[in-house]
């Protein structure tokens, strides 16, 4: 899912990218209305600016979205399940009972001599 919206989300700002480019300024006809030459509009006099600010609107409407969307999933990572969880469980095992040790005879301590001052 995560590849997916990464994915999308490239492309709809290489989109946004490019729409944004295509459009003209404010200022872009000025010299169109002091007999400069016609005005290079692609879709007619009014409806470059609609139909391109709509697709504007739109593809930052979806890159938005992929945004919250990737943000959201870092932020909460889905737990993948692991190899040994999708066999069948196993029971935990008992604990063995403690076994008892075996006993060490005991070795009696022998006696020193008494040290003596003189040799």
């Amino acid at each position: 899912m995560t590849v997916f919206l990464v994915i999308v989300q490239v492309v709809v700002a290489l989109a946004l990218i490019g729409i944004v480019l295509v459009q003209h300024g404010k200022g872009a006809d000025m010299g169109a209305s002091f007999g400069g030459g016609s005005s290079q509009t692609l879709f007619g006099a009014r409806g470059s600016a609609t139909f391109l600010s709509r697709v504007t609107a739109v593809l930052a409407t979806l890159f938005f979205a992929t945004s919250l969307g990737l943000a959201y999933l870092s932020a909460h990572p889905r737990r993948v399940a692991s190899v040994t969880s999708l066999v069948a469980p196993v029971a935990p095992r008992k604990p063995a009972a403690p076994q008892s040790l075996p006993t060490v005879p005991e070795v009696p301590a022998q006696k020193t001599p008494p040290v003596t001052g003189t040799k």
